[in-house]
């Protein structure tokens, strides 16, 4: 299992840094405002795309891993041509949906009519997207994590690429085309402008789009990696394997078993979805409300924000929207990265779960809690610690205003990572034993939750923008308490939490600490440069953090051997006490 999802997690983490190089210039390119449109696109886009897809990539994971357990390889097979036919009707009607979707949603339930275009650059994402899971689905259940990686590598790319090109491009020519007009009046975009302001504020919403038509472009890139190598390497299976398996069930029947597994986890991804789409619709909706009644006070709030960026009256609502996707960008790192371990414990998971091997399923289970508090708790002290420092290595000497209001935003994030990082996790295995009503309902009631205090919160002028990420910390707070709580009493496995959470807290806590103080050491006392302090202060918390670690006995033996070497290291840990 860990062998698997370090090939995930470095293909993450690879994709994650292919993001940035993406995002980074890309809010250089679009500013804050442009950002809020790229967000919003993503808003609806990603609750549809859950929707469309929830479930079937997990039920075919756990059904290929349970009937390679039992050499049935003929109906592991037959699982994966079932899944994609599923998929293939699924990905055409989650694209029209969208498609038909976007006007309404941009006019009346955002209010922001210029988002309709991004919209329909994103829409096809959902077809090629499914399709790739049917893939991803199947290579996860089989244990051979490589090909989804590569292809998320390949669409990241892609994106990365085509999308800066084309934004460019669509920046380039509306500033052409205002300069060509030499002060004035001139339609761009089909707007009339007058002012540099005003232009801006006429191209932003397109050079969103164009960015997100470059995410697309890069997941049909990745789409066709998958259905090429599938057809290259012949099949997952050796001739020996097809011919020695029992006969398969028919392709209705599988299906149906694909659709039974599918279902309540669908039910639970579209509560959490349509939350999402509903939070998001709240806060944006909240902050027009905030801005409708306490304009004064979030102008004065964010005045030197405001004034630097050179943002119109009729745009804050949708800057500051922006600014808050920038610390959701950052926030969204490390669930990302822990995500993979869940992918790779579900086949595992399920066949010790199905074989009834308890002693299996309590490794797994420790492992995956361990390991994601090794990666979350020092990531989420760290980035709570930098939080203002990071956001102005990063966007800083192109958007100063963002950083202002984003460092904030990100501090309230990055403190509770560690609810975020397992909590994706905790509901996979949930899956592979077979429970998959328990995260519908813990879903159900952080969703209430994390609405609600949305409405109370963003809805305040004096708090605003400020107030989403709390309301998101108690949803997923209910959700990671219930999820526990459910897989404890359903396996009877109860987890070590001295090794599993309470040491990786202790280290990451202190790892936060020793940052924190090296900045304020670094940059106010001896007075150099944010950059040189932030790297600085990041790579002192990791030592103290890894030395700290040892010194506890943080670490597994499982933890250490699988990485280069790790048995060799292991043994020479082992040796000095330094193995918990």
């Amino acid at each position: 299992m860990l062998s698997a999802a370090t090939v995930l997690v470095i293909s993450t983490a690879l994709v994650k840094v292919i993001g940035a190089v993406y995002k980074i210039p890309l809010v250089w390119l679009i500013g804050g405002t442009g950002k809020g449109y790229f967000q919003a696109a993503y808003d609806i886009y990603t609750p549809l795309y859950t929707i469309s897809m929830a479930g079937l990539p997990v039920a075919i994971s756990r059904l290929v891993s349970e009937n390679i357990a039992a050499n049935k390889f003929r109906q592991a097979q037959r699982v994966f041509k079932t899944a994609q036919k599923l998929f293939l009707f699924v990905g055409l009607f989650g694209t029209a949906l969208l498609m038909l979707v976007a006007l309404p949603y941009s006019k009346f339930l955002i209010k922001t009519p210029e988002n309709f275009v991004s919209i329909l650059a994103i829409a096809p994402c959902i077809f090629f997207c499914c399709i790739m899971s049917s893939y991803r689905g199947f290579y996860e259940g089989t244990r051979n994590m490589y090909p989804t990686g590569i292809s998320q590598i390949i669409e990241a790319v892609g994106k990365m690429i085509l999308g800066l090109i084309l934004s460019y491009i669509t920046m380039w020519y509306g500033q052409s085309v205002f300069d060509k007009a030499a002060g004035q009046p001139v339609k761009i975009f089909g707007t009339l402008v007058q002012t540099q302001e005003e232009a801006l504020s006429a191209m932003y919403p397109y050079a969103a789009a164009a960015a997100i038509l470059g995410v697309t472009i890069g997941s049909l890139c990745g789409m066709l990696y998958l259905m090429i190598r599938e057809k290259l390497s012949g099949g997952a299976f050796t001739r020996e394997e097809l011919i020695n398996s029992p006969e398969p069930l028919s392709a209705k029947e599988t299906g149906r078993g694909i659709v039974k597994i599918a279902i309540p986890i669908a039910l639970s991804s579209m509560v959490l979805s349509i939350s999402n789409f509903i939070d998001a619709i709240t806060v944006k909706n909240r902050l027009a409300y905030a801005m409708e009644t306490g304009a004064e006070t979030i102008k004065q709030m964010f005045a030197s924000s405001l004034a630097v960026d050179n943002v119109l009256d009729a745009d804050i609502p949708t800057y500051l929207y922006g600014a808050y996707g920038l610390a959701i960008d950052l926030k969204n790192l490390i669930p990302t990265l822990t995500m993979s371990l869940g992918i790779s414990v579900i086949p595992l998971l399920a066949a010790a779960w199905s074989q009834k091997d308890k002693k299996s399923a309590k490794t797994n289970i420790e492992s995956v809690l361990r390991i994601t508090m090794l990666i979350g708790m020092p990531a989420g002290f760290g980035m709570a610690a930098l939080s203002t420092p990071i956001m102005e290595l990063l966007y800083g000497s192109q958007q100063p205003g963002l950083v202002e209001i984003a460092g904030p935003i990100l501090f309230a994030y990055a403190l509770p990572m560690a609810f975020y990082a397992v909590s994706t996790p905790l509901t996979n295995m949930l899956h592979a034993v077979n429970r998959m009503d328990v995260p519908l309902k813990s879903m159900l009631l952080g969703s209430i939750t994390k609405i609600v205090l949305n409405f109370v919160l963003v809805g305040n002028p004096s708090i605003n923008i400020k107030g989403a990420p709390y309301s998101s910390f108690a949803c997923y707070a209910v959700i990671v308490i219930y999820n526990l709580i459910a897989l404890i009493k359903e396996t009877g496995i109860r987890p070590n939490f001295v090794s599993t959470i309470i040491k990786p807290m202790f280290s990451g806590a202190l790892c936060g600490v020793v940052a924190y103080g090296v900045y304020f050491l670094v940059n106010g006392k001896i007075g150099i440069g944010n950059t040189i302090s932030t790297v600085v202060s990041i790579g002192c918390g990791a030592v103290i953090y890894f030395i700290s670690l040892l010194l506890v006995k943080g670490f597994a033996r499982d933890d250490v051997e699988m990485l280069p070497k790790g048995k060799q290291i292991a043994k020479v840990l082992e040796k000095v006490g330094l193995l918990g």
